[in-house]
């Protein structure tokens, strides 16, 4: 299946000189539920901004839906719905009209039915004749969902979407996202809540300084880089890890009141039975024994520290 979305040699330098991305290549599949991760600055808005037509690329070329988005913009943009990081809202205008308007700038034709759909899915039909300006910034950011919704688009851009929301938003939020989904609609997201990727997202990509680190299956990818740690609480504190256990790459924490060692649970031989055995030949007690497996966070520290 042709990719939905097609990034090819991606680059965006600003006339300061900056250069916010380098060379991107990303294919986003169709229909799935795609998490776009990366610390402040990395460049995840620029590479949104550009995908959206928002912002020109310096070099290379970006197909949404097989439409060149510099070329043949209006039909590329017609596909795509974008929630940006800001509240930026017509604030005299009623819920109503300024959902209402949205569609039309795209060229769709009223259709009052889908826009009760999309407010009612968002928990707005109630306060559809309410001005934008007595809103609370939670309702505001629904607001902007439905805006990107209202011309029913095959792509939808989510940019940091529950950053700074209450719970209920960001619940009913993910509810919408799952509808969405299976109506077939391709879902971008970017998040600083790292849970929300891990829960929600088909595949994960990373960025750092401008670049595209890593994509892959949230599954494959918890599973090739996720490690699990066995640590042992020890009954009395140890003052020097002796030889015999540095050599299996065990270490000392916890002021020396626990041995950890971190093994990867894919392999047949975890080296945990023999660790355990010389451990006790050693005659070092422990009180409590835990395992912790590597979270989407603990993967996404370690893609992103100490690289050039």
């Amino acid at each position: 299946m042709d990719p939905i979305i097609s990034v090819q040699q991606l680059s965006k330098r600003y006339a300061s000189g900056f250069e916010a991305l380098k060379e991107v290549d990303l294919e986003i599949r169709r229909g799935e539920i795609f998490a776009l991760l990366g610390p402040n600055g990395a460049g995840k808005t620029t590479l949104i901004s550009v995908i959206c037509g928002i912002v020109n690329p310096s070099a290379g070329r970006v197909l949404a839906d097989g439409h060149d988005i510099v070329r043949d913009y209006r039909a590329a943009r017609a596909k795509i719905g974008l929630v940006p990081q800001e509240l930026s809202t017509d604030a005299f205008e009623t819920v109503l009209a300024t959902v209402t308007f949205s569609r039309g700038l795209f060229g769709k034709p009223k259709d009052p039915a889908v826009i009760e759909r999309v407010l009612r899915d968002l928990s707005l039909w109630e306060k559809r004749d309410n001005k934008i300006m007595t809103l609370s910034g939670g309702m505001k950011r629904r607001v902007l969902i439905a805006k990107a919704l209202s011309h029913e688009p095959q792509i939808l851009f989510l940019d940091e979407p529950t950053a700074g929301v209450d719970v209920e938003l960001r619940r009913d939020m993910w509810e919408m996202v799952r509808k969405l989904r299976a109506r077939g609609v391709t879902i971008i997201l970017t998040t600083h809540y790292i849970e929300e990727a891990e829960q929600m997202a088909d595949r994960i990509g990373v960025i750092n300084k401008g670049r595209i680190v890593l994509v892959d299956e949230k599954a494959s990818l918890m599973r090739k880089l996720g490690k699990k740690q066995l640590t042992l609480e020890l009954r009395e504190p140890l003052a020097a890890l002796p030889e015999s256990l540095a050599r299996r790459e065990v270490t000392l924490a916890a002021g020396g009141r626990a041995l950890e060692y971190v093994f990867d649970a894919q392999r047949d031989d975890t080296g945990i039975p023999a660790l355990l055995k010389l451990v006790d030949e050693l005659g070092i007690a422990y009180k409590d024994l835990r395992t912790h497996e590597s979270s989407l966070e603990d993967i996404f520290v370690s893609l992103v520290s100490d690289r050039p």
